[in-house]
């Protein structure tokens, strides 16, 4: 069984610079699976597409939202 290739972008919205790496990158590019990390250490994270669908749906209804 072959590990899986992760193809990783950063939303458009990350404000990454060298000076300051603090971003968190997404891959989709494996089929039933979404890989997700830091690019701060490297450590990566994978979901389910269905976890993540259900994280994204929440994050888009403030569930998530920290208060300032």
């Amino acid at each position: 069984m072959s590990v899986p290739v992760f193809e990783f972008r950063t939303s458009s919205a990350c404000k990454y610079d060298n000076n300051n790496k603090l971003c968190v990158e997404v891959a989709t590019n494996v089929p039933g699976k979404v890989a997700v990390r830091s690019t701060t250490n490297g450590q990566t994270v994978e979901f389910t597409a269905s976890e993540w669908t259900d994280f994204l749906s929440g994050a888009k209804l403030g569930e998530f939202d920290v208060a300032a």
